[in-house]
């Protein structure tokens, strides 16, 4: 019977990791020895504590020494009184027997270690019931509960705690802190400093939690100036970088950073003729760069879940974690979402700006600008420009010199590589070009363009066409003809081929070749 009764009775939960011994020790050490408090304050937090009255007594003890007030028993109390605790905590009686918890402080930052590591511990079995609860949901995509799960551990592995919200004048101590502490010196806890002095000056060097955008039209210098940040980033102030190149191979790169450091140049580079100055230079250069805590990922068109996915393990597995991430580039970056490239464009820049937050490190992304900065005079660069260039309708003919037929534009979404005809401007002639690649933007407003022999093409009204008085929106000709018929439409494929010579893509005008094309009703 007695069997039958033990094998029903449920079986008693263990208690979560805690030693109320240690957290009564820390309590009175500190009331013993008033200075005992700034042994433990930079990492002990209130939150660390089992009980919560010892949670409650600790919190009135930071308060007070974050004003520079003294900590003692009469101190404590009227601060527990203030912030109506007192009685909570257990009054007159409980804060005398921390008094005799200790006879001396020397241990105090021992018995503080106990406190945060079982602090972890729970914090850790929180994460695993959590991530347990993800495994149980079959409608989630398996991709975004393992990103999910990797955050419950990224957080316990930075020691954070979720706080919904913090009072201005918590904030504002924070921000003093932080500025007493640049002061100092310790400039790269808040801002890492590019090496470029003026630039510096402004910015105070690339914040963090901030998502930086560098953008260009290509073959400007943006993946070398992006370089150059990185690499001064980590020699001087030894910060540690991790680069993702979507673009350019791990090579390709180790050769720029090369060329940079030692001052040779890169054709010299690649052919391998180098006098013997130009080898000890590039011997002194391999092993200045050696030492630079750069990492390196090359893999190509990247969805930006594996990357944020990288860039944690990666932060983790370093000492203090990382300090700056680059993107090089943005537009070849993949999120999923292949129904419009818009859209997929926005949630890679929301998906950096919270990678950012999360491993609080500045993360530099590079972008391409729209072909728009090139027709205005001067040609500064606008907000409007980062935003994707205009698209031709899906069922648009594309002429594939190789292949010698055209096909659909819808048909070649999600292909790179394959090649079209572009408008050389400086022959004029038509020149086979790589689409670098072919993407669909979704559904929207598209308008019909008709030329003089009476063919057609229809593309929303940013799409850019060659006229007599160059390249133009195809609004502004509909504006310069004085008619419009705007018509609802699929719009996808924005297959752009990398201009010869800086021009356009001439397959994106009109077929008729020698034709000023003109809007017509």
């Amino acid at each position: 019977m007695a069997l039958d009764q033990a094998a029903v009775e449920p079986r008693a939960e263990p208690l979560p990791p805690h030693s109320v011994e240690a957290e009564e020790a820390v309590l009175g050490s500190v009331l013993v020895d008033r200075d005992a408090i700034g042994q433990v304050a930079s990492f002990l937090r209130p939150e660390d504590f089992y009980r919560e009255r010892n949670g409650s007594v600790y919190r009135a003890m930071l308060a007070l020494y974050d004003h520079r007030e003294p900590v003692d028993y009469l101190t404590v109390v009227d601060e527990l009184e203030r912030a109506d605790k007192y009685e909570a905590v257990g009054g007159l009686a409980y804060l005398s027997s921390l008094l005799s918890v200790v006879p001396t402080s020397v241990h105090v930052e021992h018995y503080a270690r106990i406190v945060e590591r079982t602090a972890i511990m729970r914090r850790l079995i929180q994460a695993a019931g959590k991530i347990a609860q993800l495994g149980y949901q079959d409608s989630q995509d398996v991709d975004t509960v393992l990103e999910r799960a990797e955050q419950l551990l990224l957080a316990v592995a930075q020691r954070r705690v979720t706080r919904d919200f913090q009072s201005l004048a918590e904030v504002l101590q924070e921000y003093l802190e932080q500025l007493e502490q640049v002061r100092h010196g310790e400039r790269l806890k808040y801002g890492v400093p590019t090496g470029f002095i003026d630039l510096d000056k402004i910015t105070g060097g690339l914040q963090r939690s901030d998502l930086i955008i560098l953008a260009a039209r290509p073959s400007l210098g943006k993946t070398s100036l992006a370089l150059n940040v990185a690499a001064n980033a980590a020699l001087d102030a030894r910060a540690k970088v991790a680069i993702f190149s979507l673009e350019m191979s791990k090579a390709q790169l180790a050769a720029r950073l090369l060329s940079m450091q030692s001052g040779v140049d890169s054709t010299r580079l690649r052919t391998a003729h180098l006098s013997e100055v130009e080898t000890r230079k590039l011997s002194h250069a391999l092993g200045v760069l050696s030492e630079a805590p750069i990492y390196v990922d090359d893999t190509p068109s990247i969805s930006i879940m594996e990357l944020r996915s990288k860039a944690r393990r990666l932060h983790l597995d370093l000492k203090l974690g990382l300090d700056l991430v680059v993107v090089d580039y943005l537009q070849l970056a993949s999120s999923g979402n292949r129904d419009n490239r818009v859209q997929e464009i926005s949630e890679i820049s929301r998906s950096l700006k919270a990678l950012a937050r999360e491993l609080h490190v500045p993360v530099l992304a590079l972008s391409q600008l729209s072909r728009a900065v090139e027709s205005r005079t001067p040609h500064i660069p606008m907000l409007s420009d980062l935003r994707e260039s205009g698209c031709l309708t899906g069922d648009t003919p594309v002429y594939l010199p190789d292949a010698g037929t055209c096909r659909p534009m819808a048909s070649l979404v999600g292909q790179q590589g394959f090649r079209v005809l572009a408008l050389n401007t400086q022959t004029w002639q038509l020149e086979p070009r790589q689409v670098l690649k072919a993407f669909a933007t979704g559904r929207k407003p598209v308008y019909r363009l008709m030329t003089r022999l009476g063919r057609s093409v229809r593309a929303t009204a940013n799409h850019r066409f060659l006229a007599a008085v160059g390249w133009r929106r195809l609004d502004e000709l509909l504006d310069a003809a004085q008619a419009s018929q705007q018509r609802a439409g699929g719009c996808s494929a924005g297959a752009c081929p990398p201009p010869p010579g800086g021009a356009p893509p001439g397959w994106r005008a009109t077929r008729g070749r020698g034709t000023s094309p003109r809007a017509t009703a």
